[in-house]
């Protein structure tokens, strides 16, 4: 291979974010490195434990000077806290407090989290404006339906993270809110005029390229205005025209998951690479998917489409000068917050609501309604079981629930229902009705948004299913 090859081919992998399965960084992964890959995004799979995660980022720093990526929200969407849940609450529960300092120092917690475990790049936070209640991706990761409000959040947020230098990644541009599909699957359609784009999608990511966004998130959402049936992470309509140009922003572009259907069923992974690239992507997240042979393929496709004048290498060039300039920035030094998981429960008790009365629990049996869980978020525990140790747990899949064996359980013994998100699915509002009707007295806990809710004598809403949200409804049960 001639410098010239070597040089290019160091060109298109540094423009990709890989990932890979284990605690541990496999040796191709290491060796990419050193060959000038752009970095990796971890998931659940890579974490076992802070110290495991340090050793990790620390291997990785030794082969290059990686990207190292997470999604890391809080609330529902955790990655260091995958197998027990979050101890900060997401994002609804922010917007539901709306306090933006609290925002704030949430945010700069986490940061701080990420930073001792050597992680430089925060995929987050959701600045999407959730107007879909039926929204079956973001939802409760939205700090609302309010265009300003989630601005004014998005600012706190980035702020936060960006203080303890670990770069923000505002998603989903241009905005994933109004969707009732998710991108993993297919393709979402956000059928709107440019004057409601502008008044409601952009307005947070205008506010966040204005509060220095270190990088963006695209959305494998098509806005036929803007992209026509494309969808916004192949399109220079939207992420040179729009965001670019309209919006002045000249951060680093990091595509959502490339192996999601929305991508791989339309164009592919290698070609929806060169795609994204060339409509002003800079760094290409693959997602959890791919392997090192695809990971080949996507480094050969996009040489190739440099040497056949499908990609213009100025493009790579312009990428790779702004991750550059990325890591220059995560070379600075910046102070360390210690408040972790204090601001992550006060923040939950502020966002906490209870409409009606508790009364004292006498044996409690608690109904957890089973809800499957959406592929952003992953298997990641929920429920109050933690918090009520001498309580009798059941967790019912709602279809399949024998309510007259539950009541008869529940018989002289306080009643208990937890569901999530009851509002997205008609079987666990059905459960949870026919469970209300027989005992009004029951308190329904609700650990997604509070859309739906039955006529039981308390209802609490936690605007969240991560652990801090738990144990502050817990608290509030119990007071």
């Amino acid at each position: 291979m001639s410098q010239s090859d070597r040089g290019l081919r160091r060109l298109a992998a540094g423009t990709l974010l890989v990932a890979f399965q284990g605690t541990v960084a496999p040796v191709w992964v290491l060796r990419e490195l050193e060959q000038g890959l752009g970095g990796v995004t971890l998931f659940g799979f890579n974490v076992a434990d802070p110290g495991q995660v340090s050793e990790l980022t620390s291997a990785l720093r030794g082969a290059g000077e990686p990207v190292i990526s997470l999604d890391e929200e809080g609330g529902d969407v955790t990655r260091l806290a995958y197998h027990v849940g979050s101890p900060y609450p997401g994002n609804a529960a922010l917007g539901a407090v709306d306090d933006v300092e609290l925002t704030r120092r949430v945010y700069r917690a986490i940061g701080s989290e990420l930073a001792a475990c050597g992680i430089n790049l925060d995929m987050a936070p959701s600045a999407d404006v959730n107007t879909e209640a039926d929204n079956p991706v973001i939802g409760t990761r939205s700090f609302g339906a309010d265009a300003k409000l989630v601005a004014r959040h998005t600012v706190a947020a980035v702020e936060g993270l960006q203080s303890v230098n670990v770069a923000a990644c505002v998603k989903h541009f241009p905005g994933h809110g109004a969707t009732r599909v998710d991108s993993h699957l297919a393709i979402p359609v956000v059928d709107v005029n440019l004057d409601v784009l502008r008044e409601r999608e952009l307005v947070p990511f205008r506010a966040a390229v204005g509060a220095g966004a270190r990088s963006v998130m695209t959305a494998h959402v098509a806005v036929p205005a803007v992209t026509g049936e494309t969808p916004a992470t192949l399109s220079g309509a939207a992420l040179t025209g729009l965001l670019r140009g309209e919006l002045g922003y000249d951060g680093v572009v990091i595509t959502d998951a490339l192996d999601m259907r929305a991508i791989t069923r339309s164009v592919g992974l290698a070609g929806g690479a060169v795609l994204t690239l060339a409509a002003g992507a800079d760094l290409l997240c693959l997602g959890p998917l791919p392997t090192y042979d695809d990971v080949q393929a996507i480094i050969a496709e996009i040489v190739s489409a440099v040497r056949e004048g499908r990609l213009p290498l100025s493009r790579l060039e312009e990428a790779a000068a702004r991750v550059a300039a990325l890591r220059t920035w995560f070379g600075t030094p910046a102070p360390v917050a210690a408040e972790q998981n204090v601001v992550g429960l006060h923040a939950a008790r502020r966002a906490v609501r209870l409409t009606g009365a508790t009364e004292p629990l006498v044996e409690p049996l608690v109904i957890e309604v089973d809800t499957p869980p959406t592929i952003a978020v992953g298997d990641v525990p929920w429920g109050v079981g933690p918090w009520l140790p001498d309580a009798e747990i059941v967790r019912v899949k709602p279809a399949a629930a024998d309510v007259p064996a539950l009541l008869a359980k529940a018989v002289n013994r306080s009643l208990v229902v937890v569901v999530k998100d009851a509002h997205r699915h008609q079987a666990s509002q059905e459960l949870v009705s026919a469970l209300v009707a027989a005992r009004p007295d029951a308190t329904v806990i609700e650990m997604g948004l509070p859309v739906w809710r039955p006529d039981s004598a308390a209802y609490i809403a936690t605007y969240g299913a991560a652990r801090a949200n738990a144990q502050a409804a817990i608290e509030l049960l119990t007071a």
